[in-house]
């Protein structure tokens, strides 16, 4: 009698719920695949809060995050030793006088001065030879471009971190949107079951360990609104405190992004938009401009100068001229350094290079991956977890059903549900690693 009485309580509900599932079934979605759920940001918003999207959240930290902004100093810093590459040597102005009686005052005279004494003004200057002072410039600007390139990097490592960030958040609100909607469906259940208690249909055990049950539902709520309230002040951090709102939500669908790129051409954009690869590849020609600079420091300079000189009733002029002559130092060790430096950002590069590959196939496979797991989700788990704990729930409250069967049957639903959140949230953090991997967020 009691498996009749079940089959003629679940035949209807499956009926109704194929029926409620047929009719939710959005235009062009796989048969089983369960809709998406509301935007997170819509189901936790806080009344009055600023809103803010992923694209304005990373324009924001590129705006004013102050670890980035204390980077991009050493652009200008780099920008204001190519003015000091490119200054020339100043003259220098010389003075004496000779032949002074310091030791017989008495003899200073007007006569002694003008017949005895001597006095010197002269002027002399360091004339550059091998282009120095431009090769000093060209080294200066290359050091410069590989500065923009290495901020440019920490750029991309920003924003890689605020999308990380901003995903965690859209997950801890998704949970804490799927906790409330457990937690009120559930008390629903411990309601009903509190009056088949009082009506003697079900003993005070089974009733206990029902309205036990509602607090493993509480403590989900609680740890999905710590996760939020915690991520949203990570977030904040990488904003730049000052720039957002104590009371700030992120605006997002928190929904699965298809990427139908292919491996070849994800690396060939790769190996053309990486800042970090384009850093390497301006630390070998920055090394050459070191190579060069060093050459021409191996040249000695000349020092000219010119004296006015007054003896007696003679006002002659001297010229002189002197270098060094280059016979033990000719920055031989400086150059042979250079030189090794030069092998040395060659074979960066080339690790780089390689990183880059490996980077981006790591973080393709690693969506590809994801994508599948989220698939197996989409296309049937999901709806059929839902299926089993409404016939259970239905089975349960109408006396069909045990308690350990509905227990089991709400433990899975609820597993299926937060194991579909994190695999969706693990699926678009791979997509965002992709994206760093490939140096862009326009993926081809």
């Amino acid at each position: 009698m009691r498996s009749h009485f079940l089959h003629f309580c679940i035949f209807p509900v499956l009926v109704s719920l194929a029926g409620a599932a047929a009719a939710q079934t959005q235009p062009g979605q796989p048969p089983g695949t369960q809709a998406p759920a509301p935007p997170a940001s819509q189901l936790a918003q806080k009344p009055g809060s600023q809103l803010i999207t992923l694209d304005q959240a990373i324009q924001m930290a590129l705006n004013h995050n102050h670890n980035l902004l204390a980077a991009r100093t050493t652009i200008q810093q780099n920008e204001a030793e190519e003015i000091t590459a490119n200054l020339r040597p100043d003259p220098v102005l010389s003075t004496d006088a000779i032949f002074l009686p310091v030791f017989e005052p008495s003899n200073l005279t007007s006569d002694y001065i003008d017949n005895v004494a001597q006095f010197d003004l002269g002027i002399s200057y360091l004339f550059e030879r091998g282009k120095k002072r431009q090769h000093r410039l060209q080294a200066a600007r290359d050091t410069t471009a590989v500065s923009r390139a290495q901020v440019s990097d920490n750029e991309r490592t920003l924003e890689y971190s605020v999308a990380t960030g901003f995903i965690n958040v859209e997950l801890a609100e998704s949970t804490l949107a799927l906790a409330n909607q457990d937690l009120a469906s559930f008390q629903n259940t411990v309601d009903i079951t509190q009056a088949r208690y009082k009506a003697g249909e079900i003993g005070l055990d089974d009733f206990l360990k029902i309205k036990l049950q509602l607090l493993q539902f509480q403590m989900d709520v609680s740890q999905a609104k710590l996760a939020r309230t915690q991520g949203l002040s990570d977030l904040r951090q990488l904003l730049g405190y000052e720039s957002v709102s104590e009371n700030y939500d992120v605006a997002s669908s928190f929904d699965y992004q298809p990427v139908n790129s292919g491996l070849d051409d994800l690396q060939a954009t790769a190996l053309k938009t990486r800042p970090d690869l384009q850093a390497a590849q301006l630390s070998v020609r920055a090394a050459n401009s070191q190579f060069q600079l060093q050459k021409a420091n191996g040249k000695r300079d000349v020092t000219g100068q010119i004296d006015y000189t007054h003896l007696a009733y003679l006002n002659d002029i001297s010229v002189f001229g002197s270098m060094q002559l280059p016979i033990f130092d000719r920055n031989q060790g400086e150059i042979k350094r250079a030189g090794f430096a030069i092998t040395q950002a060659q074979e960066q590069q080339i690790y780089a290079n390689g990183q880059v590959l490996t980077d981006v196939r790591d973080a393709w496979e690693g969506l590809h991956a994801n994508d599948q797991i989220v698939g197996l989700y989409r296309t049937g788990y999901l709806s059929q977890a839902q299926q089993s704990r409404d016939i259970t729930e239905y089975a349960y409250r109408h006396g069909a059903a045990s308690l350990l069967d509905f227990l089991d049957a709400e433990r899975s639903y609820r597993s299926a549900q937060l194991g579909y959140r994190q695999a969706l949230a693990s699926y678009l953090l791979s997509l965002e690693q992709l994206r760093q991997a490939v140096g862009t967020r326009s993926l081809p």
